[in-house]
């Protein structure tokens, strides 16, 4: 027996950790814009559900309140959906400009 078959007899099978999915059952996501086309402010889904991954990506099912059927697709074509923190209860222009401090006139 040769070396080289004793190195092939005893090695171990090379196993590829699948990757993690980033996003979760529930989650608000964005679809990325694709090749000469940007993302739209309509595509807003919702993930409803994590399936197996479709080579390196981990895949979803997502579904918009806009439409009646749901999508599958790859997490390298998601990203997230940034959302005002529940209980803040400050309005967008509050948050933006402060709560009128230093604007009173004298």
């Amino acid at each position: 027996m040769t070396a080289a078959n004793i190195l092939q007899r005893n090695a171990r099978p090379i196993r590829r950790d699948a990757a993690a999915h980033l996003f979760t059952v529930g989650q608000t996501v964005r679809l990325k814009g694709s090749f000469g086309r940007s993302a739209l402010p309509s595509d807003i889904y919702r993930i409803t559900g994590t399936l197996p991954p479709q080579g390196d990506s981990p895949q979803y099912r997502i579904r918009s309140d806009d439409e009646r059927h749901e999508r599958v697709t790859t997490q390298d074509s998601l990203e997230p959906v940034r959302t005002p923190q529940a209980g803040s209860g400050a309005t967008l222009i509050e948050r933006t400009f402060g709560h009128g401090q230093g604007t009173e006139t004298k």
